[in-house]
């Protein structure tokens, strides 16, 4: 379960970022940082970036149940 919820959130931060990487063309047509910003703050695609991130923040640093560990 731990495994598909951090998948979950990788997916969500590789859309976010590339939505992210992919406006920063607008920069080049004149906008300033400030007005880029505030374009990829409204857009909930890039805001996929934050929550996956936070998705796998809690995902890596909960401690999970015994069962879930892998004893090799």
């Amino acid at each position: 379960m731990r495994m598909f919820f951090f998948l979950l959130g990788f997916g969500f931060m590789v859309i976010g970022f590339t939505y992210i990487i992919t406006y920063m063309n607008l920069m080049s047509m004149g906008y300033d940082v400030l007005d880029y910003l505030k374009f990829i703050i409204s857009k909930v695609e890039c805001q996929f970036s934050v929550i996956g991130f936070i998705i796998v923040f809690i995902v890596i640093f909960t401690k999970g149940s015994e069962k879930d560990d892998i004893h090799i």
